[in-house]
């Protein structure tokens, strides 16, 4: 299992614990997401976290085409 699984998988027991408790998902994915970059704080600069926001959400959208892409 790759490191990206993993965290997929970690995602996806945390959302089950959720639903137990009652919280919104929505809500507690914006928490996650929060405690994430909080904790990558300590070994990144803000500018380098960022930069890797910025780029994923510029990449949303799983429908665009983007000229380095071959068919």
């Amino acid at each position: 299992m790759g490191v990206h699984q993993w965290a997929r998988h970690a995602v996806e027991q945390n959302l089950q614990g959720i639903d137990a408790e009652g919280f919104d998902q929505a809500m507690a994915l914006r928490a996650l997401l929060s405690a994430v970059i909080e904790r990558s704080r300590a070994g990144r600069s803000a500018a380098d976290l960022a930069a890797e926001l910025q780029f994923i959400a510029d990449n949303l959208d799983e429908e665009r085409d983007y000229s380095f892409m071959r068919p």
